[in-house]
């Protein structure tokens, strides 16, 4: 398989970097300045002499342990090896570098000494000496050993190998102008899938359990990793098109591979429907990298031209509980690759995996994929129109009821949680707020969706942007930033309209009309003391009973440990707070049924719901005055209006 060198044209900058005399270079002055002070040298868009040769021994399953070795070509003088530190996709600083070991450096079977930078743990500086031609770098990638100490990425039956964990780069240069030839030693008899090409030698490329592939930039190698495993199966999701589109499926058992024909149709008319709406195509081929695994840690990352996707062992078996997985993983990963990938924010683009990412339109990148993710799940039939509905009803409930901190920080604003707190658990989420740009992203475009059918009398839709937005150049690798005026000039080419005020409204002002805005399709959100099936499932998945969250305000775990408490709701103002565990309800031990049946009671009478609840070996009850009953969201047809929402997820 290919993935072609692709290189980043020079985006369109801010007028601050006109000043610097720093206009079209892809990244900040100010990160250039960080990485001078640093005493690192700023990158270049000048070519690397030589090839690096990387080769990673994956084999040590029973361990866990990568272990490397690179061949780098260099020159006399200071050299600066980085590890990559800022990951596309993870829009944060937040390459593992503890999990980096053993580091050797030897030029011709010498050893020569390192040190790491003072001021930047993931730059490691060496001295070469005359005559030294090329060094050798070996070290290991400790993969986590059990929960909590990272992501699991290698067990017994597969891995999860990515590039950008076990490299190391030299500094000074764009990653698109440095040379990799990688190769890889699997355990006997696994298989893999990966965007890598292999060495075109009639066969030679492959010798016993190690591969090599073709030399590739070091962007396409970190955009390409690989998924191997003992229990391998392919799924051909486009049997029929020019560009290969492929599912390669990695197992803890064989009988977790079991698809019916009808999953089997749902994801092709994934890739069918994707492929209609955005009206082109830009790799050459594709691969889902789906692991179905407990063991393994879960994932979804986009690439160019694969995504690693990665959920529990009985995704497919199971389907009845694990349907809502697609929207929000399969087809969002896959969207990525127009949206994210092929087009991304200029301040997204980087020279290297080194200078700092700017996260700012990640309600485009996130948010946009997010809405089409849903959208493509309805459109291939995997969801139904009624659970479609379901999963929205869910996210507007969320915005309607459970994110009070809209009171305080703007949507725009949750674009700077990757590198504030880097998705670790926070003690009142519904008040801190997080990524809301993913879920308050996605109903502002369905706003959106509803607008443009309105301005035009149903004639334009939203899918008429993403066709002139991420449907140009069909075929091509090279990646196309775009900037907020981007955005607003192609919504006024669809429809003229406001849209920088509409944006502004959802963007930058507080309370943006989240949840209410969904009434522009036709339908309204309400509340009932039924849950649908995809809060039937939210409740399960989670151990917490999801019309208990939307109306007492409490979202209680497995064990009754209280993940989070509404900001003034209910439960807040009894004065509970989160991390305390629930042990009884009305005296009686809790399980979330004991609790569902305690806020069913209170509804008719005029006691208070009395929680016990423990805190640091301290017990104490706290009478709770909530009598408004389980509140589960749902949508509700709006009689005499436009139905936009079914056209919106209409089969094309």
């Amino acid at each position: 398989m290919s993935c072609l060198p692709r290189r980043s044209p020079l985006p369109v900058r801010l007028p601050v970097l006109l000043a610097l005399g720093l206009a079209g270079l892809g990244f900040a002055g100010a990160a250039l300045a960080d990485a001078a002070d640093a005493h690192i040298a700023p990158p270049q868009d000048t070519p690397y002499a030589g090839t690096i040769k990387i080769h990673v021994d994956a084999s040590d399953t029973a361990q866990g342990i990568f272990r490397v070795q690179e061949t780098i070509p260099v020159q006399t003088g200071e050299l600066t090896l980085l590890y990559p530190k800022w990951i596309p996709g993870n829009h944060s600083p937040t390459g593992p570098i503890d999990k980096l070991a053993g580091l050797t450096i030897t030029a011709n079977g010498k050893p020569l000494a390192w040190t790491r930078d003072k001021y930047d743990v993931y730059a490691f500086k060496v001295d070469i000496p005359q005559g030294v031609s090329s060094i050798d770098v070996g070290f290991q990638f400790l993969s986590a050993r059990a929960r909590g100490q990272g992501p699991i990425e290698m067990t017994d039956k597969m891995l999860d190998l990515v590039w950008s964990k076990v490299s190391l780069y030299p500094a000074g240069h764009y990653t698109r102008d440095i040379t990799f030839a990688p190769s890889v030693t699997l355990p006997a008899g696994w298989q893999f899938g990966t965007a890598l090409e292999r060495v075109d030698d009639g066969g030679a490329s492959q010798s016993g359990d190690t591969t090599a592939f073709k030399p590739t930039t070091y962007n396409t190698l970190v955009d390409s990793p690989m998924y191997a495993g003992k229990y391998f199966k392919r799924l051909d999701l486009a049997p029929n098109a020019k560009a290969p589109v492929h599912m390669d499926i990695f197992a803890d058992a064989p009988k977790d591979m079991e698809v019916t024909p009808q999953q089997l149709q749902g994801l092709r008319n994934v890739v069918a429907q994707a492929h209609k709406l955005f009206a082109s195509h830009h790799y050459d081929h594709y691969d889902f990298l789906f692991s179905l695994s407990d063991s393994l840690s879960g994932k979804g990352l986009e690439h160019h031209q694969s995504s690693e996707d990665g959920t529990r062992a009985d995704f497919f078996t199971n389907w009845k509980d694990n349907w809502p997985t697609v929207g929000g993983l399969l087809a969002h990963e896959y969207a990525h690759s127009w949206n994210g990938k092929f087009r991304r924010p200029a301040d997204l683009w980087t020279p290297n995996f080194n200078v700092p990412m700017g996260d700012s339109l990640l309600w485009v990148y996130e948010g946009g994929t997010q809405y089409w993710g849903y959208v493509l799940a309805a459109r291939s039939g995997l969801w139904t129109p009624e659970q479609f509905r379901q999963a929205i009803a869910m996210v507007a409930g969320t915005y309607d009821r459970d994110r009070p901190g809209f009171v305080w920080r703007t949507l725009q604003d949750t674009t700077n949680d990757p590198t504030m707190a880097q998705r670790a658990p926070r003690p009142y989420r519904s008040w801190q707020m997080g990524e809301e740009y993913y879920s308050a992203g996605q109903l502002m475009w369905l706003t959106v969706d509803a607008k443009i059918r309105a301005l035009t009398h149903d004639k334009k839709s939203l899918d008429d942007f993403a066709k002139a937005f991420f449907g140009v150049d069909d075929g091509s690798f090279v990646t196309r930033t775009y900037t907020y005026e981007d955005v607003v000039n192609a919504l006024g080419g669809v429809a003229k309209y406001d849209w920088a005020g509409f944006l502004h409204r959802y963007l930058d002002e507080l309370n943006p009309p989240l949840a209410s805005g969904i009434e522009a399709t036709g339908w309204k959100l309400v509340y009932t003391d039924k849950p649908n099936d995809f809060e039937k499932l939210a409740s399960k998945r989670y151990h917490s009973d999801i019309g208990a969250a939307f109306g007492i305000g409490l979202q209680v775990g497995k064990d009754g440990e209280i993940g989070d408490v509404r900001w003034n709701g209910p439960a807040f103002k009894a004065g509970i707070g989160s991390g305390e565990t629930l042990v009884a309800v009305n005296g009686q031990a809790y399980t979330a049924e004991v609790l569902t049946d305690a806020i069913k009671d209170a509804k008719d009478g005029k006691a208070p719901i009395e929680l016990l609840l423990k805190y640091q070996d301290q017990y104490q009850t706290v009478p709770v005055d909530y009598h408004g009953g389980l509140q589960y969201p749902h949508l509700e047809r709006i009689e005499g209006t436009p139905d936009y929402l079914s056209q919106i997820i209409k089969s094309r």
